[in-house]
């Protein structure tokens, strides 16, 4: 029978890892970038005296973007040459995590920093007196939308170059997890933060007068988009860290990456949902800015309600995590488990997207109709109940096949 000895199943493992890292994690990088460069064509065309300011921000802001492909160009450099003292099956699946979770944690970031780049030269295009400030503006909103891929990257370097303790398969799959739990996890956040960092740019050179409010406003509403890729961060430390005992190897294997693309899958709709949120604030206060009041109040309860679904995967990872579950022979039991875990997971992406839109109208039309602001709530928070109810029946199922089946 063929065999792979350890040392060379680590090798492969952190080669693959770091392929995957470079893969996943160029392709955000270059999304934005060429978003930016798109609107900066259109703004030169609209405005060709102000090429050389526009190229400049157009430059900036690609730089900007670039540094998720960078982050993740060098965990993938780390992968190729990284040596393993005592090679074993969790460092092999440490080191493919590591790749896993820098390579899909870039992805967002990426395609959310290229949004505000964009903007802000077609903002410079119409008011170029402002490039100074809509620079400045850009850089903080870009720098926000980098957050998943830095979270993903303190991950990714701590399950390289940590020392477990434990080369068991149990702790081979919980690295692994805490990898795909993180790399999914940031998606969400990093693409949906991009959305109020552009409208801000974009409403500046509306409103110049407004700026401060715009930048405290899409600072808050950036910070929210985060909640998600930050659920994922404790659960990827909960099964790099946690203790879980004397635990058998099947179905506890699968209780964990169940976890790990629980809160992992659900943080992508929730994330990106809730950019959609702040963005229309954003878009909604350079509109009208004495509308401030309700279109923040709005914004907060709209992203609040988008960040649901994404609690509903962190409490099916927090089951499948603590629960202790009876050895057995039989596959269907992991099957069970690990399904659980894809079915919360997708089962939430598609409500905190809807979650997000349904507020998203909302706020923006608030700014244009106050006076509405109360009847514009409610019919938001009824459109998201019931886009919140097929999140909830992926969470019933969850736990049938955790407790039942």
């Amino acid at each position: 029978m063929f065999e792979i000895d350890p040392q060379s199943l680590v090798k492969m493992a952190a080669y693959t890892g770091g392929g995957l890292a470079i893969g996943f994690g160029a392709i955000g990088a270059a999304l934005g970038e060429g978003y930016a460069a798109a609107q900066a064509d259109m703004a030169i065309s609209e405005n060709p005296k102000m090429a050389g300011e526009i190229t400049r921000n157009m430059l900036v802001g690609q730089a900007v973007a670039e540094s998720a492909g960078i982050f993740a160009l060098v965990v993938a450099i780390l992968l190729l040459f990284f040596n393993v003292a005592n090679p074993n099956l969790a460092n092999a699946a440490s080191l493919l995590g590591a790749g896993l979770c820098m390579g899909l944690g870039a992805l967002g970031s990426g395609i959310g920093s290229g949004m505000p780049a964009a903007e802000t030269c077609r903002a410079v295009a119409r008011q170029p007196r402002l490039s100074n400030r809509l620079l400045t503006v850009m850089l903080i909103g870009s720098a926000v939308c980098q957050t998943p891929a830095i979270l993903s990257m303190v991950i990714s370097l701590m399950l390289i170059f940590l020392n477990y303790g434990d080369a068991s398969a149990i702790k081979a799959a919980a690295l692994l997890g805490a990898g795909l739990c993180m790399g999914f996890g940031g998606i969400g956040s990093g693409a949906g933060s991009g959305h109020p960092a552009g409208e801000t740019c974009k409403g500046i050179a509306r409103q110049p007068g407004a700026q401060s409010l715009l930048t405290t406003n899409m600072l808050i509403g950036a910070a929210v988009c985060q909640t998600p890729a930050i659920f994922a961060m404790v659960v990827s430390l909960m099964l790099m860290f946690v203790n879980f005992g004397d635990v058998p190897l099947n179905p506890t294997w699968a209780a964990f990456m169940g976890a790990a693309l629980s809160t992992g899958l659900a943080a992508i709709g929730s994330g990106y949902g809730g950019g959609m949120v702040a963005g229309a604030s954003c878009e909604g206060i350079a509109r009208q800015p004495r509308a401030v009041g309700n279109v923040t109040t709005t914004m907060l309860v709209g992203q609040a309600v988008a960040q649901t679904p994404c609690i509903f995967g962190l409490l099916i990872s927090f089951v499948l995590m603590f629960k202790m579950f009876p050895e057995t022979a039989a596959l269907s039991p992991s099957m069970a488990l690990l399904s659980a875990g894809i079915c919360m997971g997708f089962g939430a992406i598609g409500p905190g997207l809807g979650n997000g839109m349904t507020a998203e109208g909302a706020v923006r039309w608030i700014a244009r109709n106050e006076e509405d602001t109360g009847l514009l709530m409610r019919i938001m928070l009824v459109g998201q109940a019931v886009s919140q109810s097929t999140a909830i029946y992926a969470m019933v199922i969850s736990l049938v096949l955790i407790f039942v089946i």
